[in-house]
């Protein structure tokens, strides 16, 4: 139990760490990974016309949305 909750412990301090770090960063400068711009490329490629700044889940769930 002991060992459990120092490892739960270092990753609640990492996840705050990398929590602030992605915070501190305005989105469209921020890179995860080396790949980042070909995902997106992907993603809009599949969802053209889908808007990621405002979801509505009504929508998501729609006919066409399907």
């Amino acid at each position: 139990p002991r060992v459990e909750l120092a490892w739960a412990m270092k990753a609640h301090q990492h996840a705050q760490v990398y929590f602030n770090l992605i915070s501190s960063v305005e989105p469209k400068f921020l890179r995860l990974t080396k790949v980042d711009d070909g995902i997106y490329e992907e993603f809009r490629k599949t969802f053209r016309d889908l808007r990621v700044d405002v979801l509505d889940p009504e929508e998501l769930k729609s006919e066409p949305a399907k």
